[in-house]
């Protein structure tokens, strides 16, 4: 047996030691090395439309809230701040991914209330315009659905979230730079003019607000002190949504007090499709998220590197992402409400043979100018809309949009509540052309109304209608993307139809092209029109714009580039939160 020595037992102990101080350092060492960089957040941060409202989602953050608070809170302060865009009067699609991964939509935009104007969609334009007036109200989903999430996911109490904007309609605020660019332009002067809007956006002569005015809603802030209290019910049950029903009564409009009752929220699994190496989560029909899918599917098969915007590889790069806008115009009309429409009508969307096939389609050096090539149908060219990305340091991430659809929706101010109506149900315009034929004239509508649910479901399909209940197909397509390696985008847009195209063309940049997040939602936009015309934003590359039309793009004459992206992203422990300068928007966080 070897003798016993203790000085090399010693020995092994001081060794120990000397390892385990110096496993201790590298971990210091690790931890200091992944210190965030300047400008990104290590904990929580909020992309709102305007710093204001950025900065009191964060507020909600810093005080222990949840992301779905900082979300309530923001898109509260945007009503106010931006109220062109959203409101209470209005509806959203919320994107959740909890601390375990699930991911949940829910659906709180407007519905079609019991009674509506009979033959409704002969009133809808064939060119673009504002569509204004009372008959255009859906039903309100908007407080609802903050109640349903905050039940779920909030941290703070339910009054703590209106507190900061309250303050701001009560006090008022100097008009926001934006809002106050867009009250220049004649055709929503003459809007608010001609409207009962401009009892809050007007001045004493009832003409618009400009610079240097000061912005306030005293009646919102009263009604919001009101639901604050009493909670969701003093719109959908109480004096509230009585006054307003009173007030859309006085204007012409046929939403009752019933309608409020009546609405739900709808909760549904996201749907999720990988997109590269990275697997995207986002809301099913009526929502536009299954043509965001499309075309970024349709996509990713082209070459796309940074390398992609190399010369003449970069037309090559957009001629695919148009020829795939084209397909996925062509597809619009499988977006509508699953319970009144064939539920499985967008499946195809997110159906590997079929994407092939489509892409198949799509070649390299021409475009084609028969539109039934594509299938185009009309799409909803709006301008209104908001969208907010929260991420919070327990890991739920939030993304939210909400609208009241047309810039101040329909026009239609409630004085007794100081709520903009939205005027959502022009969104089902893109059914007229049926009603145009004449295919719906001579149907009474007593009769719709009596007869089988499943029979109102073909006549709904086959000849245009719309039904009580239903709600309206969109292109908001709020979506949360996940890598492999545990990141996080949390991304979506606002301005109507050209959101497809925004969202797609920040995630391509992003994830493909290798840009960082600013950049990726800063480049100009190709909008693609119902008419398969090729529309640039002011800014974009004349060379590429010039080697488009070689291949036979025709270009649109579209002026109005609303297109506005709001995200946050979390990577290796640290995150960036980017608000689309396009409205002046910046984000906050700790």
């Amino acid at each position: 047996m070897a003798k016993y020595k203790p000085w090399l037992v010693c020995c092994f102990i001081l060794a120990g030691l000397i390892s385990a101080v110096a496993l201790v350092c590298l971990c210091i060492v690790s931890l200091v090395g992944r210190e965030c960089a300047s400008g990104s957040f290590a904990h929580a941060a909020v992309a709102a439309d305007s710093l204001r409202c950025s900065e009191v989602g964060r507020s909600m953050l810093q005080q222990g809230g949840s992301a779905v608070d900082g979300a309530i809170a923001a898109l509260l302060c945007t009503s106010v701040v931006n109220p062109q865009s959203m409101g209470i009067g209005g509806g959203s699609i919320v994107t959740i991914r909890n601390k375990k991964g699930k991911v949940e939509v829910y659906n709180f935009r407007e519905t079609v209330p019991q009674s509506f104007k009979s033959n409704l969609l002969n009133d809808c334009k064939s060119s673009f315009t504002l569509a204004t007036g009372s008959q255009w109200i859906g039903v309100p989903g908007e407080l609802r659905g903050y109640e349903a999430i905050h039940k779920q996911y909030g941290k703070l109490p339910w009054a703590k979230l209106f507190e900061p904007t309250i303050k701001l309609a009560r006090e008022g605020i100097a008009l926001p730079v934006y809002l106050g660019n867009l009250l220049k332009f004649s055709l929503v002067k003459d809007h608010v003019e001609k409207s009962s809007l401009c009892e809050v956006l007007c001045n004493k002569n009832k003409t618009v607000l400009s610079a240097g005015d000061i912005l306030k809603f005293p009646k919102l802030a009263e009604t919001m002190e009101t639901i604050a209290e009493q909670g969701a019910d003093a719109f959908y049950t109480g004096k509230i949504g009585q006054d307003l029903i009173r007030d859309i009564e006085a204007a012409g409009g046929t939403l009752k007090i019933e309608d409020l009752k009546s609405f739900q929220v709808r909760v549904e699994d996201a749907w999720t499709v990988p997109v590269g190496d990275t697997k995207m989560h986002f809301p099913p029909p009526p929502a536009g998220g299954p043509l965001l899918a499309f075309l970024l599917s349709l996509m990713k098969d082209f070459p796309s590197s940074p390398k992609s915007l190399d010369g003449d590889q970069k037309i090559q790069t957009y001629h695919h992402f148009i020829e795939a806008a084209k397909f996925t115009n062509g597809q619009r009309k499988s977006i509508n409400d699953p319970i009144f429409n064939d539920i499985k009508s967008a499946d195809h969307l997110i159906d590997p043979s079929f994407i092939n096939h489509i892409r198949d389609m799509i070649s390299s050096n021409r475009t084609h100018d028969n539109s039934y090539y594509y299938n185009a149908k009309p799409s909803r060219d709006h301008v209104g809309t908001t969208h907010v990305s929260v991420l919070d340091r327990d890991g739920l991430a939030v993304s939210a949009t909400s609208t009241i659809n047309h810039l101040f929706g329909g026009g239609i101010y409630s004085p007794r509540t100081g709520i903009i109506l939205n005027n959502e149900l022009s969104d089902f315009c893109g059914r007229a052309d049926t009603v145009r034929a004449g295919k719906v004239a001579d149907v009474n509508m007593d009769f719709q109304n009596e007869i089988t649910e499943s029979k109102t479901k073909i006549i709904l399909k086959k000849w245009g209608f719309i039904v009580t209940g239903e709600r309206p197909p969109s292109s908001m397509i709020p979506v949360i993307l996940e890598s492999k390696s545990g990141g996080l985008l949390v991304i979506g847009g606002s301005g109507g139809s050209m959101i497809t195209s925004a969202v797609a063309l920040s995630i391509v940049n992003r994830l493909w092209l290798g840009m960082n997040l600013k950049d990726a939602i800063a480049a100009p936009i190709v909008f693609v029109d119902s008419s398969n015309n090729v529309n640039f934003e002011p800014g974009f590359n004349k060379s590429v714009i010039d080697g488009l039309a070689a291949l036979g793009h025709k270009p649109g004459s579209w002026k109005y580039f609303f297109n506005v992206v709001n995200a946050v992203e979390k990577e290796n422990g640290c995150i960036v939160a980017v608000s689309d300068s396009r409205k002046n928007g910046m984000s906050a966080g700790y």
